[in-house]
């Protein structure tokens, strides 16, 4: 009895790890990547990105926005399996303006700003992700806002109206 349960282990071990040896890497932004909704190149716009990977589809669809990324993610009439989210770390980037084209996360491992007074490049109220815990709190501390993992992310953060805020710190 002990070897087939340690048998069963096995297996359900090696499952694991073909899962997440198949799971797909972030890809880099490039000047021709365009997001899903706007169709427009995000290289010109400020503010976090995301990219979503589905289930037998060869490159990421990427979002202007990570509240876009975020939106899609709690639709109901998805079409495909997601296989991976991404979102830019905000811990890693240069700059509001200048997020990075690598320093992607993954978005079950991001401290999410939700509710900060910023946008992001669509002028839409932003979620900021970060990889460091501290630095989501520094930014709450600047923006304002609330940190939260991708789970706790209300639908009316990102499926609420668009209503625009200025980037400015609170003090």
């Amino acid at each position: 009895m002990k070897r087939a349960a340690w048998l069963v282990f096995l297996m359900m071990a090696a499952c694991r790890e073909d899962v997440a040896a198949n799971s797909p890497d972030p890809v880099a932004m490039t000047d021709t990547a365009l997001g899903h909704f706007c169709q427009m190149a995000l290289s010109d716009m400020v503010g976090p990105k995301a990219q979503i990977h589905l289930a037998g589809m060869p490159d990421p669809i990427f979002f202007a926005q990570v509240r876009d990324g975020v939106a899609y993610l709690k639709e109901p009439e998805k079409t495909h399996e997601i296989s991976a989210i991404y979102v830019s770390d905000m811990s890693q980037a240069e700059s509001w303006e200048i997020p990075g084209e690598e320093n992607w996360i993954s978005a079950t491992d991001a401290f999410f700003v939700v509710g900060a007074a910023v946008t992001g490049g669509m002028g839409a109220p932003e979620l900021a992700p970060f990889s460091n815990r501290a630095d989501a709190d520094d930014f709450v501390a600047l923006y304002g806002g609330a940190v939260m993992q991708i789970a706790e992310v209300p639908a009316a953060a990102v499926l609420g109206p668009l209503e625009s805020v200025e980037l400015e710190r609170t003090e």
